[in-house]
């Protein structure tokens, strides 16, 4: 549901990703290879993982290594954000739907990005120079076509109205994006570099499936409005594992894993084997940090 993370507006869709089943093993049946809930363990401090799983991860890393067209010159993965911002990442929420959100709402949404954003860089607190225990997320602005639709008065977050992309959508302002300078210069940005945000949140009325990249993740509307008390909105933590360069698995499945999240359709939360290739993404780039 998303291409190699090139620097490109370019969005590709996630073909069936809302009617992602829950993964079943049938009675009798064996186990399947990195698949379930992600265990509550702390992340590991050293590339340890499972036997079963070393032969995957290694087809894994392989087939990115092959893919990817600039893997290693490519400098805006989640990862460049995080460490560029000293252990956070900022976000503006694009509002494509005429339906009027209120503070609450508001709050609930940024609350349940926060959420599924955590359970991702969680599992990479301690391990392998990782310097960082927790990530917060911060939510510095929305953008509207029409302000009437935003019920609330507070200045919390910066409103951006009639800033449209080139599909005519609501954006949150060129200036202060870190997709357009990526060189960190915010200095035309009205709030400056603290004012700054590093990715998108893009929810679209009647958008179906989804699509995530350095630029940020983009789903439907009315199913993160419907999904926000969840523990798991699956659709949006399979995005978000693309802004930090995981792949998709549209054509193949590495040898002896069934379902994991980052297989659209096979599984609805992030499990074990998920977690080991977002650590193996990160011990492959923390050269670049000096770590």
């Amino acid at each position: 549901m998303s291409l190699h993370p090139l620097r490109t507006a370019v969005i590709t869709l996630a073909v069936g990703a809302l009617t992602v089943l829950g993964l079943v093993t049938p009675a009798g049946a064996a186990p399947v290879l990195g698949a379930g809930t992600a265990p509550a363990a702390a992340a590991p401090a050293a590339w340890n993982p499972p036997a079963q799983l070393v032969q995957p991860l290694n087809e894994v890393w392989r087939h990115v290594e092959t893919t990817y067209p600039d893997l290693y010159g490519f400098r805006n993965y989640g990862w460049d954000q995080v460490m560029a911002n000293k252990g956070r990442i900022s976000y503006c929420v694009r509002w494509e739907s005429d339906q009027p959100v209120s503070a609450q709402l508001r709050d609930e949404i940024h609350t349940a990005l926060k959420r599924q954003s955590k359970k991702w860089t969680d599992t990479v607190a301690g391990f392998e120079g990782f310097p960082y225990q927790n990530v917060p997320v911060d939510i510095v602005g929305w953008a509207v076509k029409n302000r009437s639709t935003l019920q609330w008065t507070d200045n919390s977050v910066d409103v951006y109205t009639n800033v449209l992309d080139g599909g005519g959508a609501p954006q949150c302002a060129p200036d202060c994006g870190r997709f357009f300078h990526q060189n960190g210069d915010y200095s035309r940005c009205p709030g400056g570099a603290a004012r700054h945000y590093d990715q998108s949140l893009w929810l679209t009325k009647g958008f179906q499936g989804g699509a995530g990249g350095d630029w940020g993740q983009r789903i439907g509307s009315e199913y993160m409005v419907g999904a926000r008390a969840q523990e798991d909105i699956h659709i949006l933590e399979h995005e978000i594992g693309h802004t930090y360069g995981l792949d998709d698995f549209y054509d193949w499945t590495p040898t002896g894993v069934g379902g994991f999240l980052m297989k659209a359709g096979s599984a609805t939360r992030i499990t074990e084997f998920d977690q080991w290739m977002y650590r193996d993404f990160w011990r492959h780039m923390k050269s670049r940090y000096g770590l």
